[in-house]
């Protein structure tokens, strides 16, 4: 049976934004909520990915940071502190959220996808990592009707939610190369782990 986008579970939705997906690009606000719901932190900024592993998050408000996946490895820079945190992409991807959008196709490896229901007019997904390793408990994610990704809710080990909304999202546009490349800046402390 042929099922049309409209019609499709947020599973499908998932499996088929991934597949007609290969980079995007899109602002984001992101809330962090205590187990109350209260509000503990919110930022803004955009977001790029290109498949595979590859992605840019620029938090323009309130700190300046950026974070980048080269494909290889994992940069975190922090403007405020001049601090710049390095990993190994495998190990910092892991089961993250960072994962579900710029992996590769094969998402099943590592989340168990399981539907979440109809919620604000979208349809959600709930991801649970398989590993161990990851700091979020599930991760959620809701589409519009066009199977276009709307907005990411992260549970974690600590009972905080964070919720990232997009907007603006243009699927597929020509990303240049050097979006993916991190330099640090000279004087800035580098920690790897």
């Amino acid at each position: 049976m042929c099922t049309t986008a409209a019609q499709a579970g947020a599973v499908d939705k998932l499996k088929a934004f991934i597949a007609a997906t290969h980079s995007a690009q899109a602002n984001f606000t992101q809330v962090v909520q205590d187990q109350n719901g209260k509000r503990m932190q919110s930022a803004s900024g955009v977001m790029q990915f290109q498949r595979p592993g590859k992605f840019r998050w620029t938090y323009q408000k309130p700190y300046e940071q950026i974070i980048v996946g080269d494909g290889v490895k994992f940069w975190l820079y922090d403007k405020d502190l001049n601090q710049v945190t390095v990993k190994k992409l495998d190990a910092a991807l892991g089961s993250s959220p960072a994962a579900l959008l710029a992996g590769s196709n094969e998402i099943e490896r590592g989340f168990v996808l399981k539907e979440a229901g109809n919620r604000d007019g979208l349809e959600w997904l709930q991801a649970k990592p398989k590993g161990q390793d990851s700091s979020f408990e599930a991760v959620y994610m809701g589409f519009d009707a066009e199977a276009g990704l709307v907005a990411m809710e992260l549970g974690d080990t600590f009972g905080h939610k964070t919720v990232l909304r997009f907007s603006s999202m243009q699927r597929n546009p020509k990303l240049p190369a050097q979006q993916f490349q991190f330099t640090p800046p000279a004087g800035a402390d580098i920690v790897s782990d």
